[in-house]
């Protein structure tokens, strides 16, 4: 009967199965013996009988020492051959990958050990199964068992070395994929397999990876996430090499696509990736110029929140966030490339993602947020024109509420911005936009009166220094005399617009109009105050005081005797006459002992503060001014000597009849709130 194994005899299979290594080696070194006389008489057909005895008797056998002696036997076979492994190496590498995958240990073991042989004989033959190798390799550097493990690194390392000596050769195109595909998984040994692998063909010249580099990217990042170590610096060194290469040839990289996966790794919970994936991006914004603009809003997204990093731990985050910041604010008002630039930037995405942060935002990143729509306003308004009316609500109603101080300037300094370039093209007073934002804000001091109180003052002024403080003073005036219902408020504004009017220093043109009302425009701005002021008696007595309207001054305190005096009225007659002191008065002052006018206006602002010092209870106050009113000539010897003719208020047009009787009449309608409110807390 013919055997069945043939051309291996019955003996060398016999011993091929034995469960002793040392007989199987001896059988391994009989069937290359046999292979290398075959070769020798080229007589290929009983090479291929025993390479095919070998694959389905033995390799793929169920019995674990049949498939052992059979690894071994494959590897014998491929040396004996040498060269001419390659006309068989189809038959010779499938079945021994087959046994790779095996649930018994020392088969793997062996079955590596065998494929190590076979690609030391076959070199670059085995390439077309690469993809097949690349994979089962990647399984054994994770396998449990260390000798297998150990084993597995002298195949990688082998094959490496046959793919750089067949880098000429070598299909980029079919090895990206099985990184790609090998990439994201979690094991600290198939990341070092698979960046050990990126880093060798990296540094070989003839192979351009980065072309490749927007498929691995996101893994890459993914990678810096690992627990150990040394798979983190293994990771950092090869972004780090990539960086280089793109840096050098900017042209041969997919910026554009790169960005977006930056844009995804910079929004990460771990601060190496973050700040990695920022850094990144820096480069990018320098390397592509205006180019990167496309990616504004996706930028924004990723390095606003980095901005309000205070720990030390992501200081370094926080500096690279600001660079990129900075070097985008560049890009916009760079001078000669300001409109290419300006030709990739998506207005609306990064109108709407600055509006997002401008809300539940740490306040860093809300000033950045800020100052970048700002700068926007200012370098190309007509563009952001269409964006006010959605910006005002978040504006007023968000930053200025806010509880840093900076927020709320800098959100004035874009509200003042949004309002004065709106108006700047105007002469008239009459401006809608002016108009409509006060209005908004009024309302919104209406709605809280304690963020008017804490807040007020620090807007208002804000205002004054950055848009004309005459139209702010007329048209909160204009918008309050219409306030019939909440004479609270009303009084509460105009005794702070009255306080910053006297001590503001941004204020001082202001302050010198209204001291001259004898010319029109400065008597009509006077007029339209008091009349807003009459809510509040003693900022009525301060305007006619700076107006130098000492006469009607002299009859307003007059009437203050019918007036009913509460402790607001008390605390304002006391701050009033500490502002008598300041040099802001020092003109009243002087009138006291002024020969101009006949001593008119002497001896009427006299009698007047003579009115003041007896409202006043014996306080502080009180012997403040008494002790100034002693350095004043007494008028009281004089009563017939006062000239009407005389006064400021003889020479200017406004008729201080009808001022008087308005006063009088807002005056009744705060009694009458008082009395309403008193019966109704009755109740």
């Amino acid at each position: 009967m013919e055997n069945a194994f043939a051309p291996i005899s019955e003996a060398c299979v016999k011993a091929l199965s034995d469960k002793t290594y040392d007989k199987r080696k001896v059988a391994a070194l009989e069937i290359e013996k046999m292979v290398t006389d075959f070769k020798m008489k080229k007589n290929m057909t009983q090479i291929k009988r025993i390479i095919d005895v070998l694959s389905r008797d033995f390799v793929r056998s169920n019995d674990a020492n049949k498939k052992k002696g059979g690894l071994i036997a494959l590897a014998a076979t491929s040396i004996a051959l040498g060269k001419d492994t390659e006309k068989f190496i189809e038959d010779i590498v499938n079945p021994i990958m087959n046994c790779l995958i095996d649930n018994d240990n020392r088969v793997r073991f062996f079955a590596s050990e065998s494929l190590y042989n076979v690609v030391k004989v076959a070199r670059g033959a085995v390439l077309p199964f690469f993809p097949s190798v690349f994979n089962a390799l990647s399984r054994l550097v994770t396998d449990p068992d260390q000798t297998i493990k150990n084993g597995s690194e002298i195949l990688d390392r082998l094959l490496k070395d046959i793919v750089i000596e067949s880098s000429q050769t070598f299909d980029l195109d079919a090895f990206i994929p099985l990184v790609r595909e090998r990439i994201m998984v979690k094991s600290s040994f198939a990341r070092q397999f698979i960046i050990s692998w990126i880093s060798v063909l990296n540094a070989v010249p003839e192979i351009n990876m980065v072309v490749f580099l927007p498929e691995i990217l996101h893994g890459l990042f993914q990678i810096l996430e690992d627990p150990l170590p040394e798979i983190q610096r293994m990771c950092e060194s090869l972004l780090a090499q990539f960086l280089k290469i793109i840096k050098l040839d900017p042209s041969a990289a997919d910026i554009p696509t790169m960005t977006n996966v930056l844009i995804v790794q910079a929004q990460s919970s771990n601060p190496l990736i973050q700040f990695y994936a920022i850094t990144w991006i820096k480069e990018f914004v320098q390397l592509s110029g205006g180019e990167i603009l496309c990616f504004a809003s996706g930028i924004f997204t990723a390095i606003l929140p980095c901005l309000a990093f205070e720990s030390d731990a992501k200081k370094n985050i926080k500096d690279c966030a600001n660079a990129v910041n900075l070097h985008l604010l560049e890009l916009i008002s760079s001078g000669e490339d300001k409109q290419k630039n300006l030709s990739y930037l998506d207005l609306n995405s990064v109108m709407e993602v600055l509006r997002q942060y401008l809300v539940h935002s740490p306040v860093p990143t809300k000033i950045a947020v800020l100052k970048w729509v700002h700068h926007l306003f200012t370098e190309v308004h007509d563009e952001m024109s269409e964006h006010a009316n959605k910006l005002f609500p978040v504006l007023l109603r968000d930053c200025l509420s806010d509880s840093s101080d900076e927020v709320v300037l800098q959100a004035i300094v874009v509200l003042a911005e949004i309002v004065n370039s709106a108006t700047v093209k105007g002469n008239d007073f009459d401006q809608t936009q002016y108009r409509q934002f006060l209005v908004e804000l009024l309302n919104l001091f209406s709605e809280n009166n304690t963020f008017l109180e804490k807040r007020g003052t620090l807007i208002i002024r804000q205002l004054c220094r950055l848009l004309n403080a005459e139209y702010i003073y007329r048209t909160f005036a204009e918008i309050l005399l219409e306030e019939r219902i909440n004479l609270k408020i009303a009084s509460t504004m105009v005794r702070t617009l009255n306080m910053i009017l006297l001590t503001t220093s941004d204020l001082f043109d202001l302050r010198n109009m209204l001291h001259d009302i004898r010319n029109e425009k400065s008597a009509s701005l006077f007029e339209c105050l008091y009349k807003c002021w009459a809510h509040c008696p003693v900022s009525t007595l301060s305007l006619c005081l700076l107006a130098q309207c000492y006469q009607h001054v002299s009859e307003i305190v007059t009437l203050f005797a019918d007036i009913e005096i509460t402790v607001d009225f008390l605390v304002e007659i006391d701050k009033m006459v500490q502002l008598i002191e300041s040099p802001i008065f020092a003109s009243l002052r002087l009138a006291l002992i002024s020969h101009s006018n006949d001593n008119a206006d002497a001896q009427h602002l006299s009698r007047a503060l003579y009115g003041i010092l007896m409202l006043l209870p014996q306080t502080e106050a009180f012997h403040l001014l008494n002790n100034r009113l002693k350095c004043v000539p007494n008028y009281w010897s004089q009563p017939n000597k006062i000239s009407s003719k005389s006064t400021n208020e003889s020479q200017c047009n406004i008729k201080f009849d009808e001022l008087f009787t308005y006063f009088k009449y807002v005056q009744d309608l705060h009694h009458q709130k008082r009395v309403e409110k008193r019966k109704k807390n009755q109740f």
